[in-house]
C-alpha cells in the first residue's frame, strides 16, 4: 500500500489516478480534518471527480445545476460565511462563461475560494473546441488575487490542493481531463507554492514548462542527452503566479537559452509570465516558446494534438536543437545591467 499524507489506495491504482481522482481523494482527508471545506458543482460532479468527495460528505457538496455564473457567486458567499469552498467546473467553464463572478464576486474581494478547472487545454481535444481551454492561464494570471497553479501530474495536483488550503485568498487549479502520463514517483520531492521544481540538471538550454509539458519535456531531455549529448535542464515551473523569478534568472545566466512549452496559448500563458521576468531583468538570452500559436485547436485525441503543436517529447527536441542554431549577445557583465 501507498501512503500519502493520510491518503491510502494501492499502489498499483496510483499509477492510474487521474488528476482529478487524486484531487478528490486529497481534499476528502483535509475534509475530515477541516470542517469548513465544502465542495460545489455545476452538474459535473462525476466528470469532475468532486463525486468521491460527495460519495462521502453529500452534506457538504451543492450542485447549482448548468449555471456556471451562480456557481461562483453562491461559491462567493460561501466564503464570506466562513466556509472553504473548492469549486470544480471545466476549465472552459471556469474561466470564460463566469469570468465575471471569478473576478468580480471572488478576486475583488480577495476571497478563499479555490477552483479545480478540469479539462484544461487541449485535453478533451475530441469534444471539440467548446470544450478546449488553451485561454485560461493568461485569464486567470490578470486577475488580481488569483493564485495560479498548473500540475504536472496526480502526484502533484494533491501537493496543489494540500497548499490550496493553507493559502489565504483565491487560487486557481488547472488540470488536464485524466489521462495524462505520471512524471512523479510520489508527492515527496518538494512541492511549494511559488517554487519552481529542477527535475533535470543541465547548462546547454533550460526547457520550462507546466501540466502535462513537464512529462514531455523530461523525456526530451533524455532523448537529447542519449543522442546529441546536450545537456538540458527542466524546470516544472507549476505555479504560474506567483511564478519563481530566481528560477528563471539563475537558467537564463547559466544556461542563456531558454525554451517554455506548454499546452495553451504561446499569447498571455506561462510563455509569456517568463518573458516578463527576463526582460524585466535586462539580461539577454536566446528564448523561444512552444504551444500553440494563436490559434483554435484541430480536433483530436490530445497525443496526437501534442504531436501536431511540438509540445510532446519529439516536438520539444526539435524545438531544442532549433534554439541551439541560435545566437545570443555574448556579453557576460551584466553588473551595469540594472
Amino acid at each position: 500500500m501507498t501512503e500519502v499524507t493520510g491518503t491510502t489506495w494501492n499502489v498499483y491504482d496510483a499509477n492510474t489516478l487521474t488528476q482529478a481522482e487524486i484531487y478528490g481523494r486529497v481534499l476528502c482527508d483535509l475534509a475530515e480534518a477541516d470542517p469548513r471545506i465544502v465542495a460545489l458543482t455545476a452538474d459535473l460532479a462525476r466528470s469532475t471527480k468532486i463525486g468521491v468527495f460527495q460519495d462521502k460528505f453529500p452534506q457538504r457538496v451543492f450542485n447549482v445545476g448548468i449555471a456556471e455564473q451562480n456557481l461562483f457567486g453562491i461559491a462567493a458567499g460561501m466564503a464570506k460565511s466562513g466556509l472553504l469552498p473548492f469549486v470544480s467546473t471545466m476549465s472552459a467553464f471556469a474561466s470564460m462563461r463566469a469570468l465575471e463572478q471569478v473576478r468580480t464576486d471572488i478576486c475583488y474581494q480577495n476571497l478563499d475560494v479555490k477552483i479545480i478547472a478540469t479539462h484544461g487545454g487541449v485535453s478533451f481535444g475530441q469534444a471539440g473546441t467548446t470544450h478546449h481551454c488553451t485561454e485560461d492561464i493568461a485569464i486567470q494570471r490578470s486577475l488580481a488575487n488569483m493564485c495560479v497553479i498548473v500540475p504536472a501530474d496526480g502526484w502533484e495536483t494533491a501537493n496543489a490542493v494540500r497548499a490550496a488550503v493553507k493559502r489565504p485568498g483565491p487560487v486557481y487549479i488547472r488540470l488536464g481531463r485524466g489521462f495524462e502520463p505520471t512524471h512523479y514517483e510520489n508527492d515527496d520531492y518538494g512541492f511549494e507554492i511559488g517554487k519552481a521544481v529542477t527535475i533535470n540538471e543541465g547548462t546547454d538550454i533550460t526547457v520550462i514548462a507546466c501540466g502535462v509539458a513537464v512529462y514531455h519535456a523530461a523525456e526530451a531531455a533524455k532523448l537529447l542527452r542519449d543522442q546529441d549529448g546536450i545537456g538540458v535542464r527542466v524546470l516544472d515551473v507549476h505555479t504560474i503566479k506567483p511564478i519563481d523569478e530566481e528560477a528563471i534568472l539563475k537558467a537564463v545566466s547559466e544556461t542563456r537559452r531558454i525554451l517554455v512549452v506548454e499546452e495553451h496559448n504561446v499569447i498571455g500563458g506561462l510563455g509569456s509570465a517568463v518573458a516578463d521576468v527576463i526582460a524585466a531583468s535586462g539580461k539577454g538570452c536566446a528564448f523561444a516558446k512552444a504551444g500553440l500559436p494563436d490559434c483554435y485547436s484541430e480536433v483530436g485525441y490530445p497525443e496526437d494534438l501534442y504531436s501536431h503543436y511540438c509540445i510532446d517529447g519529439d516536438g520539444i527536441v526539435g524545438k531544442v536543437r532549433e534554439l541551439l542554431k541560435r545566437e545570443f549577445e555574448a556579453d557576460e557583465d551584466w553588473e551595469d545591467e540594472h
